[in-house]
């Protein structure tokens, strides 16, 4: 998510931060380049307005004139509104009430409500040690609560049966009366959505909200919409009063525009962000932490609680216990740290946490291919233990049988195993305490700045 408006707003940025000082010129040339670009990433005017407007009192202030560095001064002046705009803090969920706490799940068709729906409760079950259950009122789309109930078993969370011939209205009710008699803690009701807003379907949420009271109301919409995502969240809210949004398909959204946008139009707080398809995919939105990665900032701190959650820390601690004893590193070893990267949303997501990495050759940064990383980890699989733990087996008949089981070519496992000799490379000088050598060695071949 908002790889385009990083990468045209940490470069207009980049320019102003040389400068020894700043003038009402360039103060001005750099405003307008700011609101070009958050035009381009299909932020709402009255938005872009709003920050560009923020952005120009604070900076023809002392505060700036009177900095050592001006540049870098103004850089945290552009942070600081784009935290403002995002939601200044960070939302919670709030559960504070008697058991169970109701969550409504509304939105339009299409926007990925019901996968959200699950996630959701696959969040609260890991994280909050909650104990969940779902239920469908959707009983006009196909298969909608066939669905919802599929998506339960996979997070383990209670699910409400309920028939497509039971008015929605009812299943709520009932849906509340059974999570009351099963003491689950969280009871999340998914609603029926359309292709559009209509008076129907804004009459049904509302009975379904009037009666069942809840503590929760999130507005699920997709990102890649753009401002109108926003438009369509304030329908709602004036409908609903909403408690919270969350932004879904944002790993497909380059621009950042639904993110920028909804806050300030809706008033209501982007509460969670869904970042891929896998039901683990759905992170708390902190605005602080966005605004750093708009700018090339990184997210550090993401990473890292990211990597402790889903990293296998007992595997992790053998790996390392193996290298240190000067252990070979495998293929096996390989393959593992794929699936671990993978798991942590691909080595594109891992990167666009990092500072600086934005600043890489365009070249550089298109390498950076997820596909190609999987494809590293269907040839392993090809292949024998033997092949795996001793790569000297691995000759030419071996190539060919192995990229005929995988459905490569024979310069794709070449390709693999020439990676595979750098990473053993690296993983021995890991031995001995030779570990700050090759991370000075690598700093010294990272662009500058970084």
């Amino acid at each position: 998510m908002f790889d385009t408006l990083t990468n045209k707003l940490s470069n207009t940025l980049r320019k102003l931060s040389g400068k020894g000082r700043l003038t009402d010129e360039n103060i001005q040339e750099t405003l307008k380049e700011v609101r070009n670009t958050l035009i381009d990433a299909d932020v709402a005017l009255p938005v872009v307005t709003n920050f560009v407007e923020t952005v120009r009192t604070k900076a023809v202030g002392q505060e700036v004139i009177r900095s050592l560095k001006p540049g870098e001064v103004f850089v945290k002046i552009v942070h600081d509104a784009l935290v403002d705009t995002l939601g200044a803090e960070t939302s919670d969920l709030n559960l504070r009430t008697q058991p169970p706490a109701v969550i409504l799940m509304v939105g339009l068709q299409g926007s990925g409500k019901t996968t959200t729906t699950a996630k959701l409760a696959h969040f609260l079950k890991i994280r909050a040690k909650k104990n969940v259950m779902l239920a469908s009122t959707d009983v006009y789309r196909p298969a909608a609560m066939d669905q919802l109930q599929t998506l339960a078993g996979q997070v383990k969370a209670h699910y409400h049966t309920a028939s497509p011939s039971e008015v929605p209205l009812t299943i709520a009710k009932n849906a509340l009366a059974e999570a009351k008699k099963k003491f689950v803690d969280v009871l999340i009701i998914d609603t029926a959505g359309r292709l559009h807003i209509d008076d129907e379907m804004m009459t049904e949420a509302k009975q379904i909200h009037s009666a069942i009271n809840p503590i929760e109301t999130l507005f699920v919409v997709d990102s890649m919409t753009g401002q109108d995502a926003a438009h369509t969240a304030k329908a709602f809210n004036d409908a609903l009063a909403l408690t919270g949004i969350v932004l879904t398909k944002t790993d497909g959204d380059a621009r950042g525009g639904a993110a920028l946008s909804i806050r300030h139009i809706t008033g209501k707080p982007v509460k969670f962000m869904g970042e891929g398809e896998k039901i683990e995919a759905l992170e708390i939105f902190h605005p602080d932490r966005v605004a750093s990665r708009i700018l090339g900032m990184g997210d550090i701190l993401s990473l890292v609680e990211e990597a402790n959650r889903k990293i296998d820390q007992d595997k992790a601690a053998r790996l390392a216990k193996k290298i240190h004893q000067g252990q070979e590193f495998t293929l096996e070893d390989f393959r593992s740290q794929l699936q671990e990267m993978q798991n942590m949303g691909g080595m594109a997501n891992i990167m666009s946490k990092i500072p600086g990495m934005n600043q890489l050759p365009a070249a550089a940064q298109k390498a950076v291919d997820d596909k190609l990383f999987k494809k590293m980890g269907v040839i392993i699989d090809s292949m024998t233990p033997d092949e795996r733990k001793y790569t000297d087996l691995i000759n030419g008949s071996r190539k060919r049988r192995i990229a005929m089981g995988s459905g490569t070519q024979i310069q794709d496992i070449n390709q693999l195993l020439k990676k595979f000799l750098q990473m053993q490379k690296m993983m021995k000088k890991m031995k001995g305490g030779g570990m700050m050598k090759m991370l000075n060695k690598m700093k010294g071949s990272l662009p500058k700045g970084l």
